[in-house]
């Protein structure tokens, strides 16, 4: 009887146990009939056993019973220490009920009598079809395990960023006034350290809570920034063997962009060339600003000329051949054993959402390079934009700062002084309440979102039944917005994100002061 058409497998690497060589070739011979193709490594004793597991690589184990110095229970055994799911089936001319039974108690996939080897070829079929979808399970189970890490990691980090935000403040604040000591140049070097040292802290702080949320907001990106949080990411990730160097252009460039998906798209790929250098290398991340013309587009892509950061991933291993790089891209094509083949499609479209372009530039025997061009527009840094600190000094305005943490009153305080405005600080929602009941009303209120004790949406209902119409500015975590809902009717309210820079508190003070006009 003709078999039935079956799907076609690709070919499959069998270990077969087994001291009859004519009866080794007759299994063959059934899985051949059935189209099955196979690459057989064929052993009788436990050494050459052991040895075809560890450097054959099987995809299932066909195992007589019994043999002379050797035993097919002894077989699954051995193979049950290193690999729980690889398929095992006993192909014996003695197998009783019982002991087919306590095989597969054992542990093996199924048994097969050598007189009746018609259901051979749909064994092994159903068996590798089993553990495909056994190996898929568990890959899910992983993805899980990890999501699930990632969302305690989201926890923990949005704990940590608060508190690190109200240590970070007082660097900030400080640094900028050690830095107005010019006539002192080793103060005016002191406040720069600290001050730069607060803002290099606040940026790992945003780009890790970023990717560990898993945010989706388009930012100011910094290059430095999204770089340094980088390092921060693949420390512990680069084997001993592998030298990781960061070669960056101009670390003050910035552009809009996203942290959390620009670092995924790095980690993919510095990832993938690490595995790529098992026996080590060099794996280099450099930027630098290219100007592309539109002839560098190819076909399919929206040429965009004009300037672009270039991020290189580049690395000295073994190279991509030619047939694989034509198909890096396609979905869900992998040359990887637990790979998802999801990876470069992956940050293809990451860059794409970016505007940009993705190129890759390899060859067997010179290493693998991987090009992303962001396109780069009009973004100032703060220091490049028009307002100085002269401009923005106050005019005796009342301004009142309400802020439990002591440390950040202080500093919030001293500095609005130091620019001309009379700041009264006030430690709890009551305690404003109070000095407005005795100083009267304040041209501007500068308030803590986060306050516990007499929250900010009660202090401000408060301010509103005394009368107060004037502006407030809410210091706010950009990740965790106050819910506007809960406030209050204002007309003129500004949320400035925590930990604040003296040139934003002073820009966003005086914009509010004078959105009803300055006294």
């Amino acid at each position: 009887m003709p078999h039935r058409q079956q799907r076609t497998l690709p070919t499959i690497r069998v270990l077969q146990v087994e001291d009859d060589a004519l009866d080794a070739e007759l299994i063959l011979a059934e899985l051949a009939a059935d189209g099955i193709t196979c690459e057989v490594r064929l052993v009788d004793d436990e050494a050459r056993y052991v040895a075809a597991l560890d450097a054959f690589g099987p995809d299932i184990v066909l195992s007589d019973l019994s043999m002379p110095g050797f035993s097919g229970h002894r077989a699954l055994e051995l193979l049950r220490e290193r690999d729980e799911h690889l398929p095992f089936i006993f192909v014996s001319a003695a197998l009783g009920e019982e002991a087919a039974i306590e095989a597969l108690r054992r542990g093996a996939t199924d048994y097969i009598l050598k007189q009746n080897p018609a259901r051979l070829a749909s064994a092994v079929r159903r068996a590798l079809v089993e553990a495909e979808a056994s190996r898929a399970n568990r890959r899910s189970e992983t993805e899980l395990i990890r999501a699930q890490r990632f969302e305690s990691l989201a926890m923990l980090a949005g704990g940590l960023s608060h508190d690190l935000r109200n240590l970070l403040q007082p660097l900030l604040l400080a640094g900028d006034s050690l830095q107005d000591y010019q006539d002192d140049p080793r103060l005016a070097r002191l406040g720069k350290l600290v001050r730069d040292c607060g803002k290099r802290g606040l940026e790992m702080v945003h780009s890790m809570l970023s990717f560990a949320r898993g945010a989706r907001r388009a930012e100011q990106v910094r290059v430095g920034a999204l770089i340094s949080a980088f390092d921060l990411l693949m420390q512990g990730s680069v084997p001993r063997s592998v030298t990781m160097e960061l070669r960056i252009g101009d670390p003050d460039l910035a552009f809009e962009g996203n942290h959390t998906e620009l670092q995924q798209c790095l980690l993919n790929l510095c990832l993938n060339a690490i595995q790529a250098m098992p026996d080590g290398g060099t794996l280099c991340i450099q930027t630098a600003q290219v100007e592309l013309d539109e002839d560098f587009f190819l076909a399919e892509e929206s040429p965009r000329q004009g300037r672009y950061l270039c991020i290189s991933v580049i690395d000295d291993g073994p190279g991509i051949e030619p047939a694989v790089q034509q198909r890096l891209f396609e979905p869900f094509f992998t040359t990887k054993e637990n790979g998802t083949g999801l990876g470069l499609l992956s940050c293809q479209r990451i860059v794409a959402s970016h505007g940009g372009v993705m190129r890759v530039d390899s060859a067997p025997g010179r290493g693998t390079r991987f090009d992303l061009y962001i396109p780069l527009e009009a973004v100032m840094a703060e220091a490049m934009q028009l307002d100085s600190l002269d401009d923005l000094e106050g005019a005796a305005e009342h301004v009142l700062v309400v802020v439990e943490e002591a440390g950040q009153l202080s500093m919030l305080a001293d500095t609005l002084s130091a620019y001309g405005y009379q700041a009264h600080a006030s430690q709890s929602g009551t305690a404003a309440l109070q000095w407005i009941e005795a100083g009267g009303l304040p041209d501007l209120v500068l308030m803590d979102a986060d306050m516990n004790l007499f929250t900010g949406a009660r202090t401000l209902a408060a301010l509103v039944e005394q009368g107060y119409r004037g502006a407030v500015v809410l210091l706010a975590r950009a990740d965790a917005p106050p819910d506007l809902r809960e406030l209050p009717p204002l007309e003129r309210l500004s949320l400035l994100d925590k930990p604040v820079t003296t040139l934003a508190l002073l820009r966003t003070v005086r914009k509010a002061l004078r959105s009803g006009g300055d006294r």
